[in-house]
């Protein structure tokens, strides 16, 4: 956005998103060519002076009146205008010139993000990292809120009254309520997330981890989205990313990322990867209203950044994927040795009959395997070599 863009954000009559997205997108810095000099607030055109609607609805939601170029606020914040461009547009936020746009928060935000920095605790680099991963996850949950959450409430109940009207207090009710909530759930998650770091084996597992990784892909999506209509396209998918979320959740994984017509998910542990692949298939067999899915999972050394997952074994379970039969899971080798190791699958039927005899024999209960594995044609995987896959099922 420029900084005539930023500046003008008009409302359109009886549309609360312009307004709220205006709200909560936020300000963001731009290099200004002066950028020695303070700006005279002066030079700012009328022309781009906010929306008042939009106005009134930001200053709700962050709590402040607008009193701060980028200039100032870098310069209150005691931090270069060079790193507070850095931080802003880290955290996703356009550039606005040098017009009058941030706040006393936007000060203090700034500053304890560089006194980490100052104080040793965190690199430059690293802060940097803080900030675009804040950035880019809240403002994903805010474009969900607008779209989904303020949209549906803000229906007019009253002849004349716009959603802009309604919106406003509702936001005002809401806030304190959503930001407690977002609160919770972040500490949470980072619990969890520390909880399962720790217990890596060593230090090189705390960054470089063994996880069970699985792609979700629902079958001739392309083809679905000339048929379908936007509004039925868009609820497919909404049902899709919930039931996968739901499953992924309960059975103990990590969704990464939705992409549409594809999930992305991990575990720690083979089992629950293998349950989690197979429960989205049994689910989503039995909905009518959507296509068939296929299911690959790989399991091995990844590499965490930023909440997202790399390397050979991410890139492996994508290729498996693509390969897979429809409404069937396809893993790698050593996904089938993992759940071998663990005593979840037998390597073959024939080792599953010998562990039945051999327990009979002795008196003793036969190994309750969960899964089966059945072996597949080798075949060339792009990028990857050979590889040999296995069919994943359950025992009956």
């Amino acid at each position: 956005m420029t900084a005539d863009d930023a500046g003008s954000g008009t409302a359109e009559e009886g549309g609360v998103r312009d307004a709220a997205d205006a709200a909560v997108r936020g300000p963001g810095v731009r290099e200004h060519a002066a950028a020695n000099d303070p700006v005279d607030p002066a030079d700012t055109d009328d022309a781009d002076a906010p929306d008042p609607i939009a106005l009134r609805l930001e200053q709700l939601i962050l709590g402040a009146e607008r009193q701060y170029t980028p200039f100032q606020a870098a310069r209150s914040a005691g931090v270069s205008v060079e790193l507070a461009t850095r931080f802003w547009r880290a955290m996703g936020f356009a550039d606005i010139g040098q017009a009058k746009a941030l706040t006393e928060a936007d000060v203090l935000a700034l500053r304890r993000l560089s006194g980490l920095v100052e104080a040793g605790l965190l690199s430059e680099p690293m802060a940097i990292q803080v900030a675009r991963s804040t950035g880019q996850t809240t403002a994903r949950l805010a474009d969900w809120q607008i779209d989904s959450f303020l949209e549906g409430l803000t229906e007019p109940q009253e002849t004349g009254m716009t959603r802009t009207e309604i919106a406003y207090p509702l936001v005002e009710l809401l806030l304190p309520e959503l930001e407690e909530f977002l609160v919770y759930v972040y500490r949470r998650q980072l619990a969890a997330a520390t909880g399962r770091v720790v217990q890596a084996a060593d230090d090189a597992e705390m960054v470089d981890r063994r996880l069970a990784v699985g792609f979700a892909d629902l079958v001739s999506f392309t083809r679905l989205t000339r048929r379908l209509e936007e509004e039925e396209l868009g609820e497919l998918v909404e049902a899709f990313e919930t039931t996968a979320a739901d499953l992924v959740a309960a059975h103990g994984g990590r969704l990464i990322k939705t992409l549409g017509d594809e999930v992305l998910y991990a575990a720690d542990d083979a089992g629950i990867a293998a349950e989690i692949g197979l429960r989205l298939i049994e689910t989503l067999t039995h909905d009518e209203t959507m296509p068939e899915l296929r299911v690959g999972i790989a399991f091995g050394t990844v590499t965490t950044r930023m909440g997202d997952v790399f390397g050979t074994t991410v890139n492996l379970a994508a290729r498996l994927t693509s390969i897979a039969p429809k409404n069937a899971v396809l893993v790698d080798g050593a996904f089938a040795e993992e759940l071998s190791r663990t005593g979840e699958a037998p390597v073959s039927e024939a080792e599953a009959a010998e562990a039945a005899a051999a327990a009979e024999k002795e008196g003793e209960e036969p190994p309750g395997y969960r899964f089966a594995l059945q072996p597949m044609w080798q075949r060339p995987v792009r990028g990857l070599g050979v590889v040999e896959p296995w069919l994943l099922s359950r025992r009956g």
